[in-house]
């Protein structure tokens, strides 16, 4: 598959989130559509660690997390759209050469720059750092209970005594903590649930990320 057919390696990531966000099938071609598509992007000029490369566009016009925060730097389009790529290989399964390998070899290059990480549980920035949760909570890279149980201690430490955490945008670190069953994540997701108590009591919007918002807070308030 040619390079020039992913004209945003965001969208084609983002709609792999939404389905299984909303619990939608994909049909076997859509998934080895897009799963050769994100493949394809493996190792390209761009990429963070030899993970996938973001498209042209997706470096011009910067990205948005699946909750609706922006990342406008190089350097943070690269590392998070990387680690959601991986992600969202993971989620698709599809049993090809081509896919397999690619997943491998970025996974070989990611687990490398994780050595020289000093902090546990956290990666660079806390936009990252949830990105690389996201990552972990799939069964990416290695020792991923782990290093998702320094990651809660990490959260926890940048509580801001507000709801919120510092450098940690909410509603992207709600999405990764909603995928975790791990204790320390659901006091996290306690200690932040009045702002998706307020949040609820907006009038609906029609914004796909608003949406999004308003049944992520939802999924949180459940597992609460």
């Amino acid at each position: 598959m040619s390079t020039s057919d992913v004209e945003s390696l965001s969208a084609v990531v983002d709609a792999v989130n939404e389905a299984f966000f909303y619990g939608r099938a994909l049909s076997h071609a859509r998934r080895e559509r897009m799963a050769k598509q994100i493949a394809s992007r493996q190792g390209l000029p761009g990429s963070y660690a030899g993970m996938f490369a973001p498209a042209e566009t997706d470096f011009k016009q910067g990205i948005r997390f699946f909750t609706g925060e922006r990342i406008k730097t190089r350097a943070g389009t690269a590392h998070i759209l990387g680690e959601e790529a991986c992600r969202a290989l993971i989620l698709l399964d599809v049993n090809a050469a081509s896919v397999r390998d690619a997943l491998e070899r970025a996974t070989v290059g990611m687990v490398a720059r994780l050595k020289a990480e000093r902090r546990p549980g956290m990666y660079c920035c806390g936009k990252c750092s949830c990105a690389y949760w996201r990552h972990l909570s799939v069964g990416g890279l290695e020792n991923s209970q782990r290093r998702l149980a320094e990651g809660m201690n990490a959260l926890k430490s940048h509580r801001d005594g507000q709801g919120r955490w510092q450098t940690f945008p909410y509603y992207y670190t709600l999405l990764a903590l909603s995928e975790l069953d791990l204790p320390s994540a659901i006091k996290e997701m306690r200690y932040a649930a009045e702002g998706c108590e307020q949040y609820l009591k907006r009038t609906p919007s029609d914004d796909k990320y608003a949406q999004r918002r308003q049944a992520l807070a939802e999924r949180v308030l459940a597992k609460c």
